[in-house]
């Protein structure tokens, strides 16, 4: 037997040796740079320990999805010559207010090492973080060749912070600012940057509410020849953009500001034929408070249009109809539900290479309002769509069949957010329970990787997810199950699962409890408003201890139950800047 061993580690030892001298690290840094898929790049660090090495140093780019899975200090160790990092914070649910003030996800301290460590730093991109105009400030201080700033839903910082990026980024090549939390005190900000910059290729600042410095945005944009995306705020006016447009015919993304004012029939022609000009525009947005007259405007610029985004115009049918028209290679299409079912008619008839669709409620906390979206409208669309893979539709009504139809015209779904408004609706034809639909759903679609469920819903929709669904990634529930065998169906069948979202569910510690086997591979698991205690929580904690579990307190509530849980899944261990309101187990 000892001989035996030797004479394979032997063979071992110059398999590798061969392997090695056939294969130099150099050409396989370069071969694993072309890797762009952060899972992917992760995969084949696993390989043995020479890719590992050679992935590690041949990464500039890291993605992480929880800034408290890993710590800045071991992402600096591991990955040493790193220029781009995408981060995200504050759990999804965020979104909705249901995660404390203060809650945490300071970008501050990572910025603190990557000024030691990656001075070369070009690109940041964040959501869900909290970033203060001092770190904004010691961020553009810090890093001199700064190219790429990312901010979406992100809080804490004003105006002055973009000030300061714009007076020391002498690089930069874009500032997208996306619906962030962000004290706007005017738009002087723009004005900030030098009179010799022209690297700025995009700029978004659409969520902004303040006047801006108008004469500053048309020079900035005037000078910089590369600028592909501009995308701006309601503040400014047609007049304002027709001048924009003369000096950016090259943008392939428009956001255009408000679309209202009054238009002289000279203002008008102009607008047209400057839109007229854009031969690249491949996206358009904006359009807040659009008024229908002038939306032919827009018709010789959509020819090429891949995405149109009207979330914030409440366009009406025959507008959303005459638009689409001139869209004959639309690939993604976002509209308010004001567009009604008719609309929807329009988008099937219109849109046949459609990918992605997205219906948001133009209202969604009035009960009283007529208008709206029902099943009707989502089977019209998957009739005329069959390439339809991602939809998010808001609607007040659906059933089970329409459902089933939908998918079944439509069956490489690979995200399903249906939004049922009211919380446990029926079927409202057959009174029944929704199990059947998104049945439909999880057995057609077998390519599904986010699911989003609404209405009401027993146990048995989740036996169906648990037994169908098994490239399922995210899941995210509302007001829905009977017991816990609903969630322990979910957590036992659907292994590629990796965030789990529950709010206001009848599931309790059974349920919590039966995920030991699978929370290491999960992202996160989110639970709110569910039959979840303090004693439950502390039994996963024990027995899990290399996962963070955090309780969410909230001010009267009962001491033994757990109002808010998140558990995730860290290499840096408990986090240390928690607020007193959250509790880590």
């Amino acid at each position: 037997m000892g001989s035996y061993s030797s004479e394979l580690k032997r063979s071992k030892d110059s398999d590798e040796s061969a392997r090695r001298s056939s294969f130099p690290d150099e050409v396989l840094e370069r071969v694993l740079s072309l890797l762009k898929s952060h899972r992917d790049r992760s995969s084949v660090s696993l390989v043995c320990k020479d890719w590992y090495n050679a992935e590690r140093w041949s990464r500039t780019h890291v993605f992480i999805g929880n800034c408290y899975s890993v710590s800045p200090e071991i992402v600096a160790r591991r990955f040493p010559r790193i220029r781009s990092v995408t981060l995200k914070g504050k759990p999804r649910f965020s979104d909705f207010n249901l995660v404390p003030e203060n809650w945490g996800a300071d970008i501050h301290a990572w910025l603190v090492v990557f000024a030691a460590k990656y001075p070369f730093l070009e690109e940041l991109r964040l959501k869900r973080m909290a970033i203060s105009d001092e770190s904004l400030e010691f961020l553009a201080i810090s890093f001199p060749n700064f190219k790429a700033l990312s901010l979406l839903s992100c809080d804490g910082f004003s105006t002055n912070g973009l000030a300061a990026i714009a007076t020391h980024c002498k690089n930069l090549t874009e500032l997208d600012i996306q619906e962030n939390g962000i004290d706007d005190k005017g738009g002087s900000w723009l004005s900030c940057f030098p009179e010799s910059f022209t690297s700025l290729e995009v700029l978004n600042f659409a969520n902004l509410t303040s006047d801006i410095n108008f004469d500053a945005l048309e020079k900035l944009v005037g000078r910089c020849k590369s600028m592909r995306v501009l995308k701006l705020n309601r503040s400014v006016s047609l007049e304002q953009l027709q001048r924009l447009l003369v000096s950016a015919p090259q943008l392939a993304e428009l956001g255009t500001g408000s679309f209202s004012q009054e238009l002289t029939i000279h203002e008008y022609e102009d607008l047209e034929s400057t839109l007229s000009n854009c031969k690249n525009m491949h996206t358009l947005s904006g359009l807040w408070d659009a008024k229908g007259i002038y939306l032919p405007a827009l018709y010789p610029a959509c020819s090429h249009l891949t995405f149109l985004n009207l979330s914030y115009a409440a366009l009406q049918s025959v507008e959303l109809a005459k638009l689409l028209a001139h869209c004959p290679r639309l690939k993604r299409l976002w509209v308010l539900d004001t567009v009604e079912d008719k609309g929807l008619e329009a988008v099937g008839l219109n849109c046949p290479l459609l990918e992605e669709l997205r219906v948001f409620p133009a209202d969604p906390f009035d009960d009283e309002i007529v208008h709206g979206v029902t099943e009707a409208g989502f089977v019209a669309v998957s009739f005329g769509c069959p390439r339809l893979h991602y939809v998010l539709y808001f609607c007040r009504q659906m059933t089970n069949a329409a459902v089933a139809t939908i998918v079944q015209n439509c069956p490489d779904f690979t995200h399903f957010r249906l939004c049922i408004m009211n919380p446990g609706q029926p079927d409202y034809l057959t009174n029944e329970p929704m199990d059947e639909a998104f049945g439909a759903v999880v057995k057609t679609c077998t390519k599904l990787q986010r699911l989003s469920v609404s209405g009401l819903l027993t146990d048995l929709t989740f036996e169906y997810i648990g037994r169908y669904a098994k490239n399922l990634e995210t899941l995210s529930v509302a007001f829905a199950g009977r017991s816990d065998w609903g969630m322990q169906c979910v957590l036992g069948g659907c292994p590629k699962l990796r965030k789990l979202e529950i709010r206001d569910c009848p599931f309790g510690n059974a349920a919590l409890l039966s995920g030991l086997e699978k929370y290491e591979s999960m992202r996160s698991l989110w639970m709110s408003a569910c039959n979840v205690t303090m004693n439950g929580c502390r039994l996963l904690a024990r027995e899990m201890p290399r996962l963070n579990v955090e309780v969410m307190k909230e001010d009267g509530s009962d001491d033994s139950q757990a109002d808010k849980v998140y558990v995730y899944r860290s290499i840096a261990g408990p986090r240390r800047d928690a607020p007193p309101s959250v509790l880590t187990l």
